[in-house]
Order: structure tokens, then C-alpha cells, then sequence
């Protein structure tokens, strides 16, 4: 098992995680499915991360004058662009004092800088033609959208969620019974339409029963557009930023 850390985001903090976001949105004009991670919910790996063509991008936003300090650890930042061979990206920013107290970046353009070599990114000059074959923490991230939004489709109001496949449970939400309930959430691709529940289910359970005892599995299965069944051994491969067709029955 992991532990997470569940820190939050200072009323502060937030205020420069706001203006951090929106100077990235002007860096691109069309930001449809540009978010990956935008919200202000823990657990923290990264602060901000978005897909551009074939490259993703995971941001930690730091004050450069060291007066606030955001949720996590630069080590959850490597571990979530690793996993996703992705950018870890730091994105120095200050406060300025005027007429209006504001955040902006320290960097030029994008304000991003390599988290391991500090030198300038600019995400327009890494993105090429090259066919990306999306990696399990993407995947992963995937079935974990679907599941949420299944969640919220139906009324349920989400606690927290994340989506390293190596921890467990993926997500936490109020359930029927009124009080928070878990899911395990498993991705699988052609030929398999079942993913299988976790040989460590019962650890699991023990793992989470000082917060509820009700759990649940889903299973998504995730198939290239460019196939319609599973019959595909092996199946056409998820290229990153290509579409899919998703098959999702609910929670079990």
C-alpha cells in the first residue's frame, strides 16, 4: 500500500494556482481537452497538467520568493511525469504590489522551466509527429474520468480521487448510504472486455475500513477508434491523443 499525502491548498496559495492556470490557457487558443488536471482537490502530485498534441506536461507552481508553499512534494511531481512519460515542469511565480496585488510568471512565455535542469520550456517545440502509445497512468486516468463522471451523472458528490495505478482506491465519494464509499478502478484493452479485480482486494478492504466499509470495483475497458470489438489479439494500439471507445456497465 501508499500513503498519500491529503494536504490542501491555502486560501494563498489557490490565489497563485488561479493565475498560474490562466496564463498557460492564453498560451494556447483552442483549450479543448488542453486540462488534464484544473482543479483545487487533493491528493497533490502535480499543481496543473495538460496535453498538447502528443506531449503531456505536469506543472508544480512555486513562489519564488518563498513566502507560501503548495501541497505535495517535487518527489510526487517526478513520479506522475514519469509515470506518464511526460515534462515535470516547475512555474516560478511573484506577487506584485500595486494599484492591485497580482501573480504572474517569472519566465518568459509559457513560464515553465525543467524541473531537473531549470532551463526554459516551451511545450510548442517538444510537440511532433511522432505516435505516442499512451502509458498505464494514462489509461488509468482515463477509466478514472469515466468513473467520475459517471458518479456525478448520478447525483454522487466526489471526495477526492487520483490515478496512479499502483494505488489504492482510485476514488472516494458520499455514497447511498451517506457517508463516503470507495471504488478500485481497473482499465483493461483488446483483447480483454473484463479488467479483474486486484489480487490484494482483501488488503484493500482492511486498508480503508477505518473510513467505510463499502467498496466497489469498476472495470473499463478501452478500445482505438480505429477498431469496433474485441477481437483484435493484440489490439490496435492507444496512441495519445488519438480516439477511443469506451465501455463502462457501472460499479460492482
Amino acid at each position: 500500500m501508499y500513503e498519500i499525502e491529503m494536504q490542501i491548498m491555502s486560501p494563498a496559495f489557490q490565489e497563485c494556482w488561479q493565475e498560474a492556470g490562466k496564463h498557460l490557457e492564453k498560451q494556447v487558443q483552442d483549450n479543448i481537452r488542453f486540462w488534464l488536471r484544473a482543479h483545487p482537490h487533493p491528493p497533490f502530485l502535480e499543481h496543473l497538467s495538460f496535453r498538447l498534441g502528443n506531449q503531456l506536461f505536469f506543472v508544480r507552481v512555486e513562489d519564488v520568493d518563498g513566502k507560501i508553499k503548495g501541497p505535495g512534494i517535487l518527489r510526487g511531481l517526478y513520479a506522475v511525469a514519469k509515470g506518464n512519460e511526460g515534462h515535470a515542469c516547475l512555474m516560478p511565480m511573484k506577487k506584485i504590489f500595486g494599484r492591485k496585488q497580482n501573480w504572474i510568471p517569472v519566465e518568459r512565455g509559457w513560464g515553465l522551466i525543467d524541473a531537473t535542469t531549470r532551463k526554459t520550456i516551451d511545450p510548442f517545440a517538444l510537440v511532433d509527429d511522432e505516435k505516442i502509445e499512451m502509458s498505464l497512468w494514462e489509461l488509468q486516468d482515463m477509466a478514472v474520468q469515466v468513473v467520475r463522471e459517471y458518479l456525478q451523472n448520478n447525483g454522487y458528490q466526489l471526495m477526492c480521487w487520483q490515478s496512479n495505478p499502483d494505488v489504492n482506491p482510485a476514488i472516494w465519494f458520499e455514497g447511498d448510504s451517506q457517508g463516503p464509499e470507495w471504488i478500485v478502478v481497473r482499465v483493461t484493452r483488446s483483447p480483454l472486455e473484463m479488467a479483474t479485480r486486484p489480487e490484494n482486494w482483501q488488503e484493500i478492504t482492511r486498508e480503508c475500513a477505518h473510513m467505510s466499509e463499502i467498496g466497489h470495483f469498476a472495470s473499463v475497458a478501452l478500445v482505438s477508434a480505429e477498431q469496433d470489438e474485441f477481437d483484435y489479439d493484440p489490439g490496435i494500439p492507444l496512441w495519445r491523443g488519438y480516439g477511443m471507445h469506451i465501455y463502462f456497465s457501472g460499479l460492482e
